[in-house]
C-alpha cells in the first residue's frame, strides 16, 4: 500500500511542476502584451493591516487584500476557505467537519492545529477573534457582509503580538446610501442549504450621522461524510455614529449558534475504501459539538488636531462550547483522567489605546503610533465521562459522571511603538517594538483520591523587535527588506496535559520564538501588480505533539525549526472586465534538531505542502453573462513526524456560470458552479500526529450548487 501511495505522490508532484511552468507562461504572454494605455492607472488598494494606512503596493511587507465581492462571486458564501485560495503562503482547507472548524496555516504556522485556529492571528472589524493563549476559531465570519479581507504575512505580523505566525483581518461593510435590502441564497450537493438576508443605509449627514448594516444567515447541511451535518445560525451588525465632524463611534455586534456532528479523521485504508465514511467510533459515541457565542464591541475614533488622532477598542464576549470525544470508557478509569465529554464557558474581553502622531523629522514626513492592549479570558472548564451504566445497560455518547473541574485564566499586557520614516524622496524607514507578557492561571476545583490539587500558573514574556527598509526604485516597482521576531506561547489546550502523565498543567512547556527575514518586490506588469517574496524563518523551542493516548494529547519543545519560502502573486485584468489571478508558494519546512521520538534532523514538518498554486480567469461585466474557472493544486503533506505518513498532492478544477441583470432599483444575480469538476478522490487535510493513524480528512468530490442573488434599493 505505502508503493502505491508513494507512486501517486510522486506522478502528482510531477504533474504539479508542469501545471506551474505553464501557468507562469500563460501569464507573462497575456499580462506583458496587455499594456496600459497612455492616462491608464491601476487604482490602489489601501490596507490597514500594518497599524498605518498605506497603499498594497507601498506596504513594506507580504500582504494581500481581498474584496469581499471577489469572495462571494458565483461562491456557495458559506466557508471563507471559498475565496482565499489566491492568496500565496496561506493554506486555508475545508476539513468537512464543521465541529473543528478550517484548518489554516501560514507559512507553516499554524499546521499541528487538530482543531480550531493556532499560530495565525485573527480579528473582525478589529476585534480579536483569537484569545490571549493564541487559540482562534472563524465561525463568526459572516461572509455576506465582508467588505474586504486582509492577510498580512512576514515579519510584521509582530506588531500583533502572540500567536503571530500571521495575521487574518476581516472587515464588514458599512452602511451607504442609497439603502438596499439584500437577500440570497445557495443550494447544492449533500443537501446543502445558505440563505442569507441584509440590509444597509445611512440617515442623515454631518454631526448624528447614522449608518447601519444587518446581516443574518442561516445555513445547514447533511455534509460529504457520513456523520457531518451541521446547523449554524449566524447575525451580524454594525452600526457607524458621526458625533461631529472629528470623532466617529463604531458599535459591532454578531452571533453564532452551531451544532455539528464530528465523523473524525480516517486511516489511509479507510480512505481507500470509501471517503464518505466515518470510523466506526463516532457513530458509536455520537461525536459532536455545539457552540454559542455572542460578542460585541466598541470603536472610537477621533482627530485631534492636524497631526493627532486618537483610537480606543473595547470589546467583550462570551462562548459556550459543548463536546463529545470517542474516548473508551476503560481509558477513562484513571484517577487523573479528565473524561471525555468537555463543556467549556468562555468570557472574554479587552482594550486597545492607541495614539497617532504625524509630524517630521529632518525636515522629512515622519509617523508614529503608541499602543497598549490588554486582552483576557476567564473559562470554566469541567470535563465529564461519556458514558452512564455498565455492562448491557451501558449508554456511550451522554453525559456521565464528573471528572474535572477547573477555572482558567490567561491575560495579555501588551504596550507598543511602531515609526514611519520617509527619510529620502525614494526611501522609507519602519521600525516597531512590542512588548508581549501573557499571564496563565489554573484553579483546580476537583480533588479526588489520586487526583491531587493541579492549581498553578505561569507568566510568559518577550521583546518583540520589527524593522523594514523600502526603497522606490519607482512609481511601478518597489522593494522592500524586512526582519521581525515572533513569539508564540502554548494555548489553554496544549498546556492541558503534562508528557510524563501525571495530573496538573503543562506548566514546564516554553513558547516558541521565531526570527523571519524577508526581501520583497512589488512591480506593475501588465495590467495589474505581481508581487514576490523570498525568506527564511528559524524557530526556536517549536511545539509540537509530545504523546497521544486515551484522549489526550501533550506537547512539548522540539528545538530548532528552520522555513525557507518564496511566494509570488500575480491579479490583475487581461482586457476589460477580464480578471486573472496566479499565486505560487514553495516554502520548506523542517526540523534542524533530533529530539526524541520521531523528530529527527531534516525530516519534515508534518502538515505543510512544499508546493501550492492557485490560477483563475473571470469574465465579470456589472450585468450581462458571466464566467469563472479556477484551478487549485498542492504537493503532498505528511502527516507525522515520521514522514511515513503522506497524503498525495492534488489537482482540482471549478467553473461557474452566471447572469447578472437589473431593472429600476431592483438587481439580480443567478449562478450555477461545480467544485472538483473531473471528480477527484483526494485528501483536503490532515490532523497531524494523530495517535491513532486516522490522519485524513477527505475532500468532496464533483459536488454542484445553483445560487441567486436580489437587491432591493430604495
Amino acid at each position: 500500500m505505502r508503493m502505491t501511495q508513494r507512486g501517486q505522490v510522486c506522478m502528482r508532484t510531477r504533474w504539479l511542476n508542469g501545471c506551474l511552468r505553464w501557468g507562469l507562461l500563460a501569464l507573462a504572454i497575456p499580462a506583458g502584451a496587455q499594456d496600459l494605455g497612455e492616462g491608464d492607472t491601476l487604482e490602489p488598494i489601501v490596507v490597514t493591516g500594518l497599524r498605518m494606512s498605506t497603499t498594497q503596493v507601498e506596504a513594506p511587507a507580504s500582504v494581500s487584500v481581498i474584496s469581499g465581492t471577489e469572495i462571494r462571486r458565483n461562491q456557495p458564501g458559506i466557508n471563507l476557505s471559498e475565496g482565499l485560495g489566491g492568496v500565496p503562503g496561506l493554506q486555508i482547507q475545508n476539513r468537512q467537519n464543521y465541529a473543528q472548524d478550517l484548518k489554516i496555516s501560514i507559512r507553516g504556522f499554524g499546521a499541528r492545529a487538530a482543531f480550531g485556529v493556532r499560530g495565525v492571528r485573527l480579528y473582525v472589524d478589529g476585534i480579536p477573534a483569537t484569545m490571549p493563549d493564541g487559540q482562534g476559531q472563524t465561525s463568526n465570519i459572516d461572509i455576506a457582509s465582508l467588505d474586504r479581507v486582509e492577510v498580512l504575512r512576514g515579519p510584521f505580523s509582530t506588531l500583533y503580538g502572540n500567536s503571530s505566525g500571521g495575521v487574518i483581518q476581516a472587515y464588514t461593510e458599512e452602511g451607504k446610501p442609497p439603502p438596499q435590502l439584500e437577500a440570497s441564497m445557495w443550494g447544492g450537493s449533500d443537501d446543502s442549504w445558505r440563505y442569507s438576508v441584509k440590509a444597509g443605509g445611512a440617515i442623515g449627514s454631518g454631526a448624528g450621522a447614522l449608518d447601519y448594516l444587518l446581516s443574518a444567515t442561516h445555513f445547514t447541511t447533511d455534509g460529504y461524510r457520513d456523520h457531518s451535518a451541521a446547523r449554524k445560525n449566524l447575525m451580524n451588525a454594525k452600526l457607524g455614529l458621526q458625533l461631529d465632524a472629528d470623532s466617529r463611534l463604531t458599535l459591532v455586534l454578531n452571533h453564532v449558534d452551531l451544532t455539528a456532528q464530528d465523523p473524525l479523521g480516517l486511516t489511509w485504508a479507510q480512505f481507500q475504501n470509501d471517503p464518505r465514511s466515518v470510523t466506526p467510533q463516532a457513530e458509536q459515541y455520537n461525536t459532536r459539538k455545539t457552540a454559542k457565542q455572542t460578542q460585541g464591541g466598541l470603536l472610537y475614533e477621533r482627530k485631534v488636531d492636524a497631526g493627532n488622532s486618537l483610537r480606543a477598542m473595547l470589546y467583550y464576549g462570551e462562548r459556550h462550547i459543548n463536546q463529545y470525544l470517542s474516548i473508551p470508557p476503560a481509558a477513562q478509569r484513571a484517577p487523573t483522567h479528565a473524561g471525555s465529554f468537555s463543556d467549556l464557558r468562555r468570557r472574554y474581553g479587552g482594550v486597545d489605546l492607541r495614539w497617532t502622531t504625524e509630524g517630521r523629522l529632518a525636515g522629512r514626513p515622519l509617523m508614529l503610533i503608541g499602543g497598549f492592549a490588554y486582552d483576557s479570558v476567564r473559562e470554566a472548564r469541567r470535563g465529564y465521562e461519556n458514558f452512564i451504566g455498565s455492562g448491557a445497560g451501558q449508554r456511550l455518547g451522554v453525559r456521565g459522571a464528573l471528572r474535572r473541574n477547573e477555572t482558567n485564566t490567561v491575560y495579555n499586557t501588551d504596550p507598543y511603538l511602531q515609526a514611519s520614516w520617509q527619510f529620502a524622496p525614494d526611501w522609507a524607514l519602519d521600525v516597531g517594538l512590542r512588548y508581549s507578557v501573557v499571564h496563565f492561571n489554573s484553579d483546580d476545583h476537583y480533588v479526588a483520591p489520586g487526583n491531587p490539587d493541579d492549581s498553578g500558573g505561569v507568566r510568559y514574556s518577550k521583546l518583540l523587535p520589527v524593522a523594514s527598509l523600502r526603497y522606490a526604485v519607482s512609481d511601478d516597482l518597489n522593494l522592500y527588506a524586512a526582519f521581525g521576531r515572533g513569539f508564540e506561547t502554548p494555548t489553554l489546550n496544549e498546556i492541558s496535559y503534562r508528557p510524563d502523565g501525571m495530573g496538573g498543567l503543562n506548566f514546564g512547556l516554553l513558547p516558541s520564538t521565531s526570527d523571519s527575514m524577508e526581501l520583497g518586490a512589488k512591480t506593475r506588469l501588465g495590467r495589474g501588480w505581481l508581487s514576490l517574496a523570498v525568506f527564511r524563518i528559524q524557530t526556536d523551542d517549536e511545539i509540537v505533539t509530545a504523546a497521544s493516548s486515551g484522549g489526550r494529547t501533550s506537547y512539548r519543545n522540539a528545538g530548532r525549526t528552520r522555513r525557507d519560502g518564496v511566494e509570488l502573486s500575480w491579479s490583475g485584468e487581461l482586457v476589460k472586465d477580464l480578471h486573472a489571478q496566479l499565486a505560487y508558494g514553495w516554502l520548506d519546512a523542517r526540523y534542524r534538531d533530533t529530539t526524541g521520538g520521531n523528530i529527527r534532523a531534516g525530516r519534515f514538518i508534518p502538515g505543510i505542502a512544499r508546493q501550492t498554486v492557485y490560477a483563475s480567469l473571470d469574465w465579470a461585466p456589472p450585468r450581462g453573462w458571466q464566467a469563472g474557472i479556477e484551478a487549485r493544486a498542492l504537493s503532498r503533506i505528511y502527516a507525522n513526524d515520521a514522514n511515513d505518513a503522506i497524503a498525495p498532492g492534488y489537482f482540482t478544477t471549478a467553473v461557474s456560470a452566471g447572469y447578472a441583470g437589473g431593472s429600476g432599483p431592483w438587481k439580480w444575480n443567478v449562478y450555477a458552479r461545480v467544485d472538483n469538476l473531473f471528480n477527484r478522490r483526494y485528501i483536503g487535510s490532515v490532523i497531524a500526529n494523530e495517535s491513532n493513524g486516522r490522519y485524513y480528512e477527505p475532500a468532496a468530490q464533483r459536488n454542484v450548487g445553483v445560487g441567486a442573488t436580489l437587491t432591493y434599493t430604495y
